[in-house]
């Protein structure tokens, strides 16, 4: 009896390991894993001795990579980019509403509802074909000249009017996107079922298509968070404004290189995370 239960105890040991196919699998990511980190260290140091061969390095390091000075800024880097965090939280949310609209009105397939159509397509082709920096100067300076009154003339409202306008174009099509993925056959099956349109889109298609486009609008979403640095052309204080204000204070290019370290700080985690998003959902699909 105790050698039978030797004997189950040495087998389950054995189905519980790895298997050969298994470790060889893992010697070569093991492998592969520990080149990627060789070339990569070399490519990097090669670079960085080549830069600071260079005859201007001096002059370079001094202007754009002083510690002093970056540690010093840095504070108040941080503090302003609050302003773009609170631009930013104010416009997501209602660029993800109007994208939506867009797309449906671009969805519409009444003949009734052509107008809607029509206006979808405008929409879309207008503020994709603008660039964002010219929309921005365009609202930010255009509407405050009629004249309005405080707060109604304040640039950070109409630069906000201009990100959610233009990204909201981008965002649409990326919704219509998710929409078209949806089978026909799935639209088929509803109108069978007795269900309206609205019921369809509401129940049916928009539960499915939002889901398949997260990943996607995530990427337009990063895009908003650095371009949200557009509004400093036409007045708010924000990072990229700021950045500026201690760079024509202290004669030195540093704040810059401090701006860039905060908007990496917060872009590469978030595009991390939609690679990560879009990894799975294509794993799911697979």
């Amino acid at each position: 009896m105790t050698l039978d239960k030797n004997m189950w105890l040495v087998c389950r040991a054995g189905a519980s390991g790895p298997n050969r196919k298994q470790l060889r699998e893992q010697r070569l990511l093991q492998r592969s894993l520990a080149i990627a980190i060789s070339s990569t260290i070399g490519v990097v140091g090669l670079l960085v001795l080549l830069v600071r061969m260079a005859p201007g390095w001096p002059k370079v390091q001094a202007a754009f990579f002083n510690v002093d000075i970056l540690l010093s800024t840095f504070p108040n880097l941080l503090a302003a980019f609050l302003i773009d965090i609170a631009i930013f939280m104010w416009c997501a949310p209602i660029i993800a509403v109007l994208g939506l609209v867009i797309a449906l009105c671009r969805d519409a397939r009444s003949p009734a509802l052509y107008p809607l159509r029509l206006f979808g397509v405008a929409y879309s082709d207008v503020f994709r074909g603008v660039p964002v920096i010219l929309v921005i100067y365009l609202i930010g300076f255009g509407v405050p000249g009629l004249g309005l009154l405080r707060p109604w003339n304040s640039p950070y409202i109409w630069g906000s009017v201009a990100l959610v306008l233009s990204y909201s174009a981008f965002v649409a099509e990326v919704y219509r996107t998710g929409i078209e993925s949806i089978h026909e056959s799935q639209r088929s099956a509803a109108k069978s079922l007795g269900l309206s349109h609205a019921d369809i889109m509401r129940f049916v298609i928009l539960p499915q298509a939002i889901r398949r486009v997260i990943p996607a609008n995530m990427n337009n979403f990063v895009s908003l968070q650095k371009d949200v640095a557009l509004l400093s052309f036409i007045g708010p204080v924000e990072l990229l404004r700021q950045a500026g204000v201690e760079k024509s204070l202290l004669a030195n290019f540093t704040p810059y290189v401090g701006a860039s370290i905060i908007f990496l700080a917060v872009t590469v985690p978030a595009t991390r995370y939609a690679d990560r998003l879009i990894a799975r959902q294509n794993r799911e699909r697979s």
